[in-house]
C-alpha cells in the first residue's frame, strides 16, 4: 500500500471511530507529517482524496475540518415480513450514479444554481423532460410542462386554484392516494367520491356526478391505482374521456408509476385527449428515490397562467440542485438504465405477489395486474385492526386502507399487499400467513 493511501485509511478510522467527530479540525498538515513520518506532499494526497469524497472540507488559513463522521449502514435484515410500507427499496437506489450528478451539476451549473430559479421550471430540465414524456406516449409542448416539488405540491396548487369551468368540487376515487385525502381533509376543500373496485367505476354513476355535482376536476389513476393496483381498460378510458368533454369536467391523470409498465400499447388518457381536458402528474419518487422532491405536471394550455401564479406564490421555484441532477442523470442515459434495473426488481417481487394471492387467496376479490401492490377485499365481518393486530404478533405487517378513503365515504375491509420492501423469497410465505390467519377467524370476525 502506498504511503498516502495508509495515511487515507488511518484518518478515515479516526473519523468514523468518532475520534475526529462531525466539525471537528484535523491536527495540522506539519502535526500530521510528524506523526506519520512522511513528506508534506505525501499528506496533502491523503487529506485531497479525503476531500474528494467529501468527508473533510479546507478553510484557507485555517485547516481541514470534518463534513460529517456519520457512516451509512444497509439496514439490517429482520424477521418481519412488511407488506405495508410503500417506499422504494433501499437496494434500487442509485446512490453512486446520482453521486456524480450532483456533483456534476454544482461543478457546471453554479452560477444558475445558486439564484432563484423559474416558476415553471429550469428550462434544460423542461426540454429532457419533453424528451422522456413522449417515450410515455404524452406529446406536449415546453410550455405546457411545469418542474414541481413533488407531484404533492401539484396536487395541492391545483387543487386551491380556480379553473376555466368555474366549479369547486373535487372528484376522488374511493379509496385513493391517502396523502391526497389527507390534505383534502386538512383544508376541508369540498370533495366527494366515485367507488373504484377491482373491475373499476360504475361509468353510469360517473356521468350522473358529472351532471348532477358541481365538478371541478375528477383526480383518478388509470394505471396502477393506489392502493388496489388495478388499471382501467381501453373502454374504460375512452368513456371517461368522453364524459369529460361532455359535461366541461377535467382530469388530473395521476400516472405516478408509468416506469413500470411493460405494454406498450397500455397508453395514457392523456395520449388521446383531444380536448384539452387532461392534466398529467408524473412522479420520480418510486424509480429513483423520495427524497429528490421533482415532479412532472403537464397543463391544458388553459390552466398555464393561473397554475404559474399560484405556484410561484407558493415556492418561488422547485430546487435548483435536484432539477440540474435530474436534467443530467435523463441527458446522459443513467434514468434509462436505472429504470429497467428497477423495473426488473420489482417485476420479479410482482409475479411471485401475484401467483402467491392466485395460489393461497384465490377466494378473495384482488387485482390481475402484476405490479408491486395489490389487494384483497375481505367480507364486511371481519374485524380489520384485529386481524392487522394479529398478523403483526407473527411477525407480518399490513395495513388498512382508512387514510384512503374520505371521511364520508363507506370504506371496504380492503387488505393492502405490497411488496416493495420484502425479500423476494419472503413473498410467498408472507401469503401463505395471511391466508392461513383467515382461515382460523375466531378472534378477529365480528
Amino acid at each position: 500500500m502506498l504511503k498516502y493511501e495508509s495515511i487515507y485509511q488511518s484518518l478515515l478510522m479516526q473519523i468514523q471511530s468518532g475520534i475526529f467527530t462531525t466539525g471537528a479540525k484535523l491536527p495540522s498538515i506539519r502535526n500530521l507529517t510528524e506523526q506519520y513520518h512522511c513528506s508534506k506532499s505525501t499528506v496533502l494526497s491523503a487529506l485531497k482524496k479525503l476531500e474528494e469524497q467529501h468527508i473533510i472540507y479546507a478553510l484557507p488559513k485555517s485547516g481541514y475540518y470534518v463534513v460529517d463522521n456519520y457512516v451509512f449502514k444497509a439496514p439490517m435484515s429482520t424477521d418481519i415480513i412488511d407488506f405495508a410500507s410503500s417506499s422504494p427499496t433501499w437496494h434500487a437506489f442509485p446512490y453512486k450514479e446520482f453521486q456524480h450528478c450532483i456533483n456534476k451539476a454544482i461543478d457546471t451549473y453554479q452560477e444558475e444554481l445558486f439564484r432563484y430559479g423559474t416558476p415553471k421550471g429550469w428550462p434544460p430540465l423542461i426540454a429532457e423532460a419533453k424528451k422522456l414524456l413522449e417515450s410515455y406516449q404524452v406529446f406536449t409542448q415546453e410550455k405546457q410542462i411545469f418542474i414541481t416539488t413533488g407531484v404533492q405540491q401539484a396536487l395541492s396548487l391545483l387543487s386551491i386554484m380556480p379553473f376555466p369551468n368555474n366549479r369547486t368540487t373535487i372528484l376522488v376515487e374511493q379509496p385513493s392516494y391517502h396523502l391526497y385525502m389527507d390534505m383534502l381533509k386538512t383544508f376541508q376543500l369540498p370533495a366527494i367520491g366515485i367507488k373504484r373496485t377491482a373491475n373499476g367505476i360504475d361509468l353510469n354513476r360517473l356521468e350522473q356526478l358529472f351532471q348532477t355535482e358541481d365538478i371541478k376536476f375528477f383526480h383518478t389513476m388509470p394505471r396502477f391505482h393506489n392502493p388496489l393496483g388495478t388499471s382501467y381498460d381501453k373502454k374504460q378510458k375512452e368513456a371517461i374521456l368522453q364524459l369529460a368533454e361532455q359535461y366541461n369536467v377535467y382530469i388530473i391523470e395521476d400516472d405516478y408509476i408509468a416506469d413500470f409498465e411493460t405494454n406498450s400499447k397500455n397508453d395514457p388518457l392523456f395520449t388521446e385527449d383531444y380536448h384539452e381536458k387532461v392534466i398529467y402528474l408524473k412522479s420520480f419518487s418510486k424509480v429513483l428515490f423520495p427524497g429528490l422532491r421533482v415532479g412532472l405536471a403537464v397543463l391544458p394550455p388553459a390552466l398555464i397562467d393561473i397554475f404559474q401564479k399560484y405556484k410561484m406564490t407558493t415556492d418561488i421555484d422547485s430546487s435548483m440542485i435536484s432539477q440540474a441532477a435530474l436534467y443530467l442523470y435523463l441527458k446522459n442515459g443513467m434514468f434509462e438504465h436505472n429504470k429497467i434495473k428497477v423495473r426488473d426488481i420489482y417485476q420479479a417481487r410482482a409475479k411471485i405477489l401475484h401467483q402467491s394471492i392466485q395460489d393461497h387467496l384465490f377466494m378473495y376479490e384482488s387485482s390481475d395486474e402484476i405490479v408491486m401492490h395489490s389487494h384483497i377485499l375481505l367480507p364486511k365481518r371481519v374485524n380489520l385492526p384485529s386481524f392487522i393486530s394479529k398478523l403483526h404478533k407473527d411477525g407480518i405487517l399490513l395495513d388498512s386502507v382508512n387514510r384512503n378513503y374520505l371521511d364520508n365515504f363507506y370504506n371496504e375491509r380492503i387488505l393492502k399487499l405490497n411488496v416493495s420492501n420484502v425479500d423476494v423469497q419472503r413473498i410467498d410465505e408472507g401469503i401463505r400467513k395471511v391466508a392461513s390467519a383467515l382461515k382460523n377467524p375466531q378472534h378477529y370476525f365480528l
